[in-house]
C-alpha cells in the first residue's frame, strides 16, 4: 500500500456528502475472487463508533454512562448538537486522503443499522435511539472507492437488537436480542436487500452480519445459520450473482460450517474468520514464540477449510498482543494484562505496549514486524486478509497507518523479512 501520496483534486462526484450512488461510474479493475489474494484494511470506527478507536468522542460527552452509539442517542438532550458531532466525525475520521493512501488494496467498510435508511424497508419501525444521517457519507465513500480503484466489502456491523452485545454492534449489553426476536432478523434481511439493490453495483462483497455470538446458545447459532441462508437467497433473488456474499463463523470455528453454502448448490460465498490472541488470560500469557506458533496452527486450519469448502479470509486480525488499548474491553473497563480488570492475574504494566509507537521497545517493534508477516501468511494460505484497523486515535499497535509509518508494516504487503516462517519453523 503506497503512503504519502499527494491527494488528487476531488472530482465532482466525491466532494459532497450529498452525492448519490449513481453519480459516479465505478472505475475499478475487476477482482478475481478465488484467484487473486485479498489484501485489505477495515475502516473501523467510522460508521459504528467504538470507544477504544475514538475515545475523544466519548470523553467529550462528560458522561460515563455513554458507552456506545445506543446510549449516545439514549442520553442525548440536544439532538441537533449530537447530530452535528456525528456529522463532523463522519466527514473527518476517514477522508479521501485515506482512500488514496490505501488505494492498492481492498478494504471493508463497516456500517450499523443507523446509516442506512431502514425505514425504507419498514416505515413502522423506528431506529431510535440511534441517530441516522450517515447514508450520504457512505455514498461519498463508495464514490471515493470507485475513483481510486478500491474494492469494497460492505459489512452490516450493527444489527437490530445487537447480534453480540459488544459496543461494536452499536449496543453494549449483557442481554442482546437480535436472534431472540424474529422481527430483528427479518429487518436485517430487508436492510441487506435494500443495500444490495441501491449500491450493489459499487461494492464487491456484502457481509450479512459481523460477529454473531453463536456461543451464546445452540438456538442463537441456529438462528444465525438460518439467517445466513435466508440472506443469501434474498440477495440472490434481488440482484443476482454479481455480488459476493460473506458470512462469519459466529465464534464457532470454521470447521462448524463444513459444507454450508458451498458449491455447486451455492456460489460466490466467502467465510470471514476473525483471529485475535488477546481476549483471554491464557492467550495473553503466551510468549512471542507461542503467538507465532498459534498463528501457524490457525494457518493450517484456515487453509484446510478453504480448500474443501468455500473461499475464506481472515477478515479481522491485528498485531496487538495485549488488551491494553484504552477501553478496548469497553468504556470504563480495564485490561486483563495489567489486572485493571479485577480478578485476573497481571502480566505487568501496560506502559510500552500501547499508545504512541515511539514508546515501543526495539524488541517489541521487531516482534510486530514478524507477527504481521506471520498473520499475513495465515490469511494468504487461503483467499486473503483484512487488517483491523486502518487508524485509531491512541493505540498504534492496532493501526495499519501507524504501522506503515513506524515500519513494522511494509509499504508493499508482499515484502517479507521472514519468508515462509510457518513452513521453516514451528514458531515455538
Amino acid at each position: 500500500m503506497p503512503t504519502g501520496v499527494v491527494p488528487s483534486s476531488p472530482n465532482s462526484t466525491s466532494t459532497s456528502a450529498s452525492s448519490s450512488a449513481t453519480s459516479a461510474t465505478p472505475s475499478r479493475t475487476p477482482f478475481n475472487y478465488g484467484t487473486d489474494i485479498i489484501r485489505g484494511v477495515n475502516l473501523g470506527g467510522w460508521f459504528v463508533l467504538e470507544p477504544w478507536i475514538t475515545p475523544s468522542i466519548f470523553e467529550a460527552t462528560n458522561d460515563s454512562t455513554i458507552v456506545d452509539e445506543y446510549t449516545l442517542g439514549l442520553q442525548t438532550t440536544n439532538y441537533n448538537a449530537t447530530l452535528a458531532m456525528l456529522q463532523n466525525h463522519w466527514s473527518t475520521w476517514i477522508t479521501e486522503d485515506d482512500f488514496i493512501a490505501i488505494s492498492q488494496a481492498g478494504y471493508r467498510l463497516d456500517i450499523g443499522p443507523f446509516p442506512c435508511p431502514a425505514s425504507a424497508t419498514n416505515t413502522s419501525t423506528s431506529i431510535s435511539p440511534y441517530i441516522p444521517g450517515a447514508w450520504p457519507y457512505l455514498l461519498q465513500a463508495l464514490n471515493w472507492a470507485a475513483a481510486h480503484n478500491i474494492h469494497v466489502i460492505l459489512d452490516l456491523h450493527g444489527a437490530p437488537g445487537s447480534q453480540n452485545g459488544y459496543d461494536n454492534s452499536g449496543q453494549r449489553t449483557s442481554n442482546p436480542q437480535w436472534a431472540l426476536n424474529p422481527e430483528n432478523v427479518t429487518r436485517s434481511v430487508d436492510t441487506l436487500v435494500y443495500i444490495a439493490q441501491q449500491i450493489g453495483g459499487m461494492i464487491d462483497v456484502i457481509e450479512l452480519v459481523n460477529e454473531s455470538a453463536g456461543f451464546l446458545s445452540s438456538s442463537w447459532a441456529a438462528v444465525t445459520r438460518s439467517f445466513f441462508s435466508e440472506g443469501y437467497t434474498a440477495i440472490r433473488n434481488a440482484v443476482g450473482q454479481d455480488i459476493k456474499i460473506m458470512i462469519g463463523d459466529a465464534f464457532l470455528g470454521v470447521d462448524s460450517w463444513t459444507g454450508f453454502l458451498a458449491p455447486p448448490a451455492d456460489e460466490g460465498v466467502i467465510m470471514d474468520n476473525h483471529v485475535y490472541q488477546i481476549f483471554s488470560v491464557p492467550e495473553l500469557q503466551r510468549t512471542f514464540d507461542q503467538h507465532f506458533a498459534s498463528a501457524c496452527s490457525t494457518l493450517s486450519t484456515v487453509s484446510s477449510f478453504a480448500a474443501s469448502n468455500i473461499w475464506t479470509i481472515v477478515g479481522e486480525w491485528s498485531t496487538a498482543v495485549t488488551d491494553c488499548a484504552l477501553w478496548l474491553n469497553g468504556r470504563g473497563v480495564g485490561a486483563r494484562w495489567d489486572n485493571s480488570i479485577n480478578g485476573v492475574p497481571a502480566n505487568g504494566s501496560c506502559v510500552g505496549w500501547t499508545g504512541d509507537y515511539t514508546s515501543f521497545s526495539s524488541e517489541y517493534m521487531a516482534f510486530l514486524r514478524q507477527y504481521w508477516e506471520t498473520q499475513v501468511d495465515m490469511g494468504e494460505s487461503a483467499q486473503g486478509w483484512v487488517f483491523w484497523a486502518w487508524k485509531t486515535e491512541s493505540a498504534d499497535e492496532w493501526s495499519y497507518s501507524k504501522g506503515l509509518e513506524g515500519g513494522w508494516i511494509p509499504t508493499d504487503p508482499t515484502d517479507r523479512m521472514y519468508p515462509d516462517f510457518c513452513s521453516n519453523s514451528t514458531g515455538s
